[in-house]
């Protein structure tokens, strides 16, 4: 009884912190100015650019290394750029929808964009989850389930600025807090959803994983590149966004090496 509920605690606190970090945004009630709109994009840059590397880049070479040896470049290496690729196409396939929901400004595509990479970037997260406590259902010892909730919560906590990176930039487009805060919350859906099928999965599916990761860094990165740098740089204060880019790098390193 108590393996079930360590196991769905720990599912369900990585969604939790999402949304925690999401829900940042109804802490600014009015307008965010430029200044402050220029850093919080280039934090939420750095976070990603962080994260595509300690949380996703770095354990796929490290798991393809076992299938690919020497040649664990090329796994990694070719799902960074389809996860780019992914979201070019994405950008075409949705582009009536997109001018439908929000006009003919650039921001529907914006939207979609972040919302995509870090959707995306929770899906291997989520499995990962899965897998750990998947094993620990197999080998059913106290230990392994207490490492897989360590897991659980190492990513949970790593989520809450995830979160907040995509809730406030989405704030200055969409001028509503309740929505940026529902696309926050709606992107940390699909880690408890790919965690159960993790869970269930977890003897077949662990050789996709170098693949899964690389795919979801190559669409953050891609997203940081396209979209949050170039947006966080501000006529009114030229440096502002470039120092953002530093902190949320800085912070989101340290949170994937102390808790990783």
């Amino acid at each position: 009884m108590w393996t079930t509920f360590i196991t769905v605690a720990g599912i369900a606190f990585i969604f939790f912190m999402t949304t925690l970090g999401a829900a940042v945004v109804f802490f600014f009630k009015g307008e965010i100015s430029q200044r402050l709109h220029a850093f919080f994009l280039g934090i939420a840059s750095g976070v990603m650019i962080a994260a595509s590397v300690w949380s996703l880049l770095l354990p796929a070479l490290e798991q393809a290394e076992h299938n690919w040896r020497t040649f664990q470049f090329f796994p990694v290496g070719v799902g960074v750029l389809f996860g780019g690729a992914f979201l070019i196409s994405l950008d075409k396939f949705t582009q009536k929808w997109k001018t439908t929901c929000f006009g003919e400004s650039g921001g529907g595509k914006k939207i979609v964009r972040l919302f995509s990479a870090v959707t995306l970037h929770n899906i291997p997260e989520g499995l990962a989850v899965g897998f750990a406590f998947g094993a620990a259902s197999m080998l059913g010892t106290t230990a392994a389930y207490f490492g897989a909730l360590g897991l659980a919560i190492g990513i949970g906590i790593q989520n809450f600025p995830e979160g907040a990176a995509l809730s406030l930039p989405m704030k200055s487009v969409i001028k509503s807090n309740k929505r940026a805060f529902l696309w926050g919350m709606t992107s940390g859906i699909a880690e408890p959803i790919f965690a159960a099928l993790g869970y269930f999965l977890a003897a077949h599916l662990q050789k996709w994983q170098p693949w899964f990761l690389s795919f979801a860094a190559g669409a953050m990165l891609f997203v940081a590149a396209e979209d949050l740098i170039p947006d966080a740089k501000s006529e009114a204060s030229p440096y502002l966004g470039a120092l953002g880019v530093l902190l949320g790098f800085v912070v989101m390193m340290t949170l994937d090496v102390v808790l990783g």
